[in-house]
């Protein structure tokens, strides 16, 4: 009998992954944090933390047992060992302490590869607190000390008891999606102030809230002015009750099934206003561009976790005489989802590098502002194709809900419709780029040394298209997104990995993982993951 080969349970993420050392080593100093959460979060028992919060999922507990409201989710206590984790790396905290977005990055790249449910809150938290600083610094202030706390407080009580923060976010109404100006939850002020920020009470609905067990949210509701942001905490604002935010039920969710995602509705919710009124839109949209960065460190992760199981299968593996990995079809299976993940891991930390950095360089203000959600269409489409091969790979032991693959198949399609789905996001790269026209100019011009012939050529073409917009744009607004992310990955590799991923991306559609021929398929295998 063959041996048997088992889905890997246990692995330092950092030490097995030399292209993420190798690509930090010019952008972090200090990377012992690294190393630390790599081994600890890739652990056995983190592993099964992740296995755990997933299997037995969130309970909604609307009443207590004499029928009061408490709105109260319950959890798997892991998934509080998970957030405690992540809160403690520094992950969240790190932008605001050193201005660090790429050390943050690659923390949350680490947890993602082994739970991706429990980056939801971290990425809402970490994303509300530029928003907060820039438009309620008042509040900000006085919830500094708990917003960045590297504790994790469990507890289901007030701000002011909490030694520890979460934040979440609510927008998306049942009568329109993603079109966020047809909000109808209602917000009216009460003629009252606190922390320098007017008081108003909040009617209505959010089709989904995410997380409704976070310590506060913010939300989308409309005043006089138009769609405004409040600051609306779990607990009223002198923590005597509850603050009539009412889960309805939570999502059944095909993946992300740790976190828990909410019907609610405010009856009188207290909320504190953030920014101007009628411009909440806008102030959630600044939020929007943190966690469309997030989604394309979340889906980098996954395409990570899902290679390193192929790669680990198909060297235990054997069929028709000899093992998978010396079979040369796999190995090209294998080279093309290691390339697609190293041109996503480079694309990912040069994102994260440019955030702080764009109000002073144009070349990082497109980068920031323009790739960011060219990239986050790109990239959270790539994971969905790459789940399914990777899980293919394992044949009928990927396809089965005892193991691994099958949860990473179910998390792929999150990254790619929350916050914005693909053709919202096609649209905002053209609205960026024609609202950042001399920026995403400078990048353009920084790109075109960085680029062989080939993708010179394919730059300017993209370049001169863009300057002739037209009406028509809006219908070729995936084509010219997609082409910004692939000549941002083109240019961001070198040596062979830039040859072959020209060879396969530039000069020959990004197709069916595998029908293209990479020459040398196993050094790219053996280089995403060193046999041990």
């Amino acid at each position: 009998m063959k041996p048997l080969v088992d889905e890997l349970r246990s692995l330092d993420l950092w030490q097995a992954d030399p292209l993420l050392r190798e690509r930090l080593a010019a952008l972090v100093h200090d990377r012992a944090e690294l190393a630390h959460y790599g081994a600890l979060i890739g652990s056995e028992a983190a592993m099964d933390w992740a296995e755990q919060a997933n299997r037995r999922v969130p309970e909604l507990q609307a009443f207590d047992a004499r029928g009061r409201r408490i709105d109260r989710v319950d959890f798997h206590p892991h998934w509080h060992r998970l957030l405690a984790a992540i809160r403690g790396s520094g992950a969240i905290q790190c932008p605001f302490e050193s201005g660090d977005w790429t050390h943050s990055a690659a923390l949350f790249y680490l947890h993602g590869q082994v739970e991706a449910g429990s980056l939801c809150p971290a990425t809402m938290t970490q994303a509300a607190l530029p928003v907060l600083a820039r438009h309620a610094p008042t509040l900000f202030d006085a919830l500094r000390g708990p917003l960045l706390s590297r504790a994790h407080d469990a507890a289901d009580r007030p701000m002011a008891e909490k030694q520890a923060l979460w934040l979440g976010m609510g927008m998306t109404e049942k009568q329109g999606g993603s079109d966020l100006r047809s909000c109808e939850s209602r917000a009216a002020p009460t003629g009252q102030r606190l922390h320098g920020l007017p008081l108003y009470r909040l009617d209505g609905h959010k089709w989904f809230f995410s997380a409704p067990m976070c310590d506060a949210h913010l939300v989308l509701a409309r005043t006089e002015e138009g769609p405004s942001c409040f600051f609306v905490p779990r607990w009223r604002l002198d923590g005597h009750a509850l603050n009539e935010v009412r889960v309805q039920r939570l999502k059944e969710k095909l993946g992300n099934r740790s976190n828990s995602s909410s019907e609610v509705e405010f009856h009188g919710s207290e909320g504190l206003l953030v920014g101007p009124a009628g411009r909440g839109i806008a102030v959630l949209v600044e939020m929007a561009g943190y966690t469309r960065l997030q989604c394309v460190i979340g889906s980098t992760a996954l395409m990570r976790a899902g290679l390193v199981q192929a790669i680990h299968w198909c060297r235990g593996r054997s069929a028709f005489g000899r093992l998978l990995i010396d079979q040369p079809l796999m190995q090209q299976v294998l080279a093309d989802l290691a390339l697609e993940w190293e041109a996503a891991l480079a694309l990912m930390l040069r994102l994260a590098h440019s955030f702080g950095r764009g109000e002073t360089d144009l070349v990082e203000r497109a980068w920031q502002r323009v790739i960011t959600p060219a990239a986050k269409l790109w990239v959270c489409k790539r994971a969905l194709q790459f789940a399914g091969e990777a899980m293919e790979v394992l044949g009928g032991n990927g396809y089965v809900e005892t193991g691994l693959m099958g949860r990473l198949y179910r998390e792929a399609p999150v990254n790619s419709i929350w916050e914005g789905s693909g053709n919202v996001m096609a649209l905002d790269v053209l609205r960026a780029a024609e609202r950042e026209a001399e920026a995403l100019q400078a990048w353009f011009d920084a790109l075109l040394p960085m680029l062989d012939a080939t993708g010179r050529q394919r730059l300017l073409r993209l370049r001169d298209e863009l300057r002739c917009s037209d009406a028509q744009a809006h219908a070729h607004a995936r084509r010219i997104a997609t082409e910004l992310a692939l000549l941002a990955q083109a240019a961001l590799l070198d040596g062979r990995s830039a040859e072959a991923f020209v060879a396969t991306r530039l000069q020959a559609p990004a197709g069916m993982f595998g029908a293209a021929s990479i020459e040398g398929a196993r050094h790219f295998v053996d280089r995403a993951m060193p046999a041990s």
